[in-house]
Order: structure tokens, then C-alpha cells, then sequence
């Protein structure tokens, strides 16, 4: 990518286009930003912007003189505010091959009370319901869009479809952008999993009733096993069973090593069972 630097506008072609304009020609150079167009110092009817990078409609000076702004082929998405205040005379604005995606994306060009041929051809947002009448409604001035005059018979289907309160409303809600859902991101928080209440007594019970260090070993194997020992009513003795996955905590394989009380007191207290 290249940077607009007024080096680079005084290098690029400059010449009188067909219909006798001044034309700036900054196509195909892979500018990612509008700047520096202050270094043109107006002398400019045209400005072309074509095959390039840019991704928001913004950043321009004060130009008075400028009237057609040509951005066919970058990735334009979004049209920034008050772009009337810095092109005043701003009458023609191609923005075909770009990656416009909703309504509400163009209502900053209601502004801009110039504005009379207007081209997003291959953007998305040509596909959305009511998209040519939702456009006249917002630049009423609006001649041709898309290369297509603007007919009275769409006109006035235009101020039918959004006249009066209701019409208001229905602009108001088709110019709304789509809430998406963002990959990775879940609608409610995840609740944490733990053991049920009849497997935290099972982990207390084997514990309390551990009569050695040995049966204290093999029950810490067991917890960071992820098994919950369980009692078997029969013998009356504490044997594994795979009831339940505890969370990657892992007991000191050093504590049971003390005397069995502390061991017993160690355990009940890591998991939280006293």
C-alpha cells in the first residue's frame, strides 16, 4: 500500500477529461486512506480514486471546485458525516465495486443537498428490500442511481412508502444495520460445573474414613484422576467409581506424605469440604 502523501499528488497525472474538467488521476496505487488532498490546493473538478484500498469515505480538505469523486473498486464501507461541509459542490459520486452493506450506511449522504448522480452498483447493500426507493427518499435531489434515471413514477412511490408517521418509522427501521452474532461469543455466560452435592459428601465421607496413609494415597490418585469414590453399602468399604470429572486441580503428591490427620485435614481443606 501506498501512503497520499503530496509528493505523491504532485507526481500523479493531471489532465482535462472529455467533458473539459481538471481530473486528478490516483488510480490503481493501493492507497489505504484519504489525506493530504489539501496539497491539491483545489485546482481540481475530478478526482479519481479508483483500484485502491480505501475503506471510509473521509478525510477530505475544503474543496470547493471538487464535483466528481470516482471510487470504483476499493472497499469502501463506511461514508463518513458531514462530507457536505468539505465537498459543497460535490454533484456526482461513484462508489460501484465496493463492500457498502446496509440502508443506514448511506444516510450520511442525505446531507449532501448537491449530490445528483449516485452509483453503488456491486455492493451489497443493492440487494436490500426498498433499497432504490429507500435512496431517493434520502437524496430527494438524487437524478440517476446506478446509471438508471430516477422516474417520477419512483418518486412518487418513494414519498407514498415513507410519508407521514408510519413512513418514518419504516425508514427508521430498514436503515437500522443488522445485530449479528459474533463467533466465539456465547448469548448467556457458562455456568461452571462442579460436583453434586451427593459427590462432595462421597469425597468427604472417603476421606474422613481414610484409616491409613496408603488408602489417603490412593484416594489422592483418584481425585486427580477425576474420579469420585463412592461407598459400597455392602462391604462397607470405599472403592472408585467414575461419577464425575472434578476441574484440573491437582493435589500435592507431598502431602501425603505427612502424619494421616494432617493429610485428612489437607485434602478436606483443597477441596473445600470442611
Amino acid at each position: 500500500m501506498v501512503k497520499l502523501s503530496a509528493e505523491l499528488i504532485e507526481q500523479a497525472a493531471q489532465y482535462t477529461n472529455p467533458v473539459r474538467d481538471r481530473e486528478l488521476d490516483l488510480r490503481g496505487y493501493k492507497i489505504p486512506v484519504v489525506e493530504n488532498l489539501g496539497a491539491t490546493l483545489d485546482q481540481f473538478d475530478t478526482v479519481d480514486f479508483s483500484d485502491n484500498e480505501v475503506r471510509k469515505l473521509d478525510g477530505f480538505p475544503l474543496l470547493k471546485r471538487l464535483k466528481t469523486l470516482l471510487m470504483n473498486n476499493n472497499r469502501v464501507c463506511r461514508i463518513g458525516e458531514n462530507l457536505e461541509q468539505c465537498l459543497p459542490s460535490l454533484r456526482e459520486l461513484v462508489l460501484t465495486n465496493n463492500n457498502i452493506q446496509d440502508l443506514g450506511d448511506l444516510d450520511p449522504l442525505a446531507s449532501v443537498k448537491t449530490l445528483t448522480l449516485l452509483s453503488l452498483l456491486r455492493n451489497p447493500v443493492t440487494n436490500k428490500k426498498h433499497y432504490r426507493l429507500y435512496v431517493i427518499n434520502k437524496i430527494p435531489q438524487i437524478r440517476v442511481l446506478d446509471f438508471q434515471k430516477v422516474k417520477l413514477k419512483e418518486r412518487q412511490e418513494a414519498e407514498k412508502m415513507f410519508k407521514g408517521k408510519r413512513g418514518a418509522q419504516l425508514a427508521k427501521d430498514i436503515s437500522q444495520r443488522m445485530k449479528t452474532f459474533t463467533p466465539g461469543v456465547s448469548a448467556q455466560p457458562e455456568k461452571k460445573s462442579g460436583p453434586s452435592q451427593a459427590d462432595v459428601e462421597a469425597i468427604k465421607n472417603a476421606i474422613t474414613n481414610a484409616s491409613s496413609l496408603a488408602e489417603v494415597e490412593r484416594l489422592t490418585g483418584m481425585l486427580q484422576a477425576g474420579q469420585i469414590p463412592g461407598r459400597d453399602a455392602q462391604q462397607g468399604q470405599v472403592k472408585p467409581e467414575m461419577f464425575y470429572f472434578l476441574s484440573p486441580e491437582v493435589v500435592p503428591a507431598q502431602s501425603a506424605k505427612g502424619p494421616l490427620g494432617t493429610v485428612r485435614q489437607h485434602l478436606l481443606w483443597y477441596y473445600d469440604l470442611k
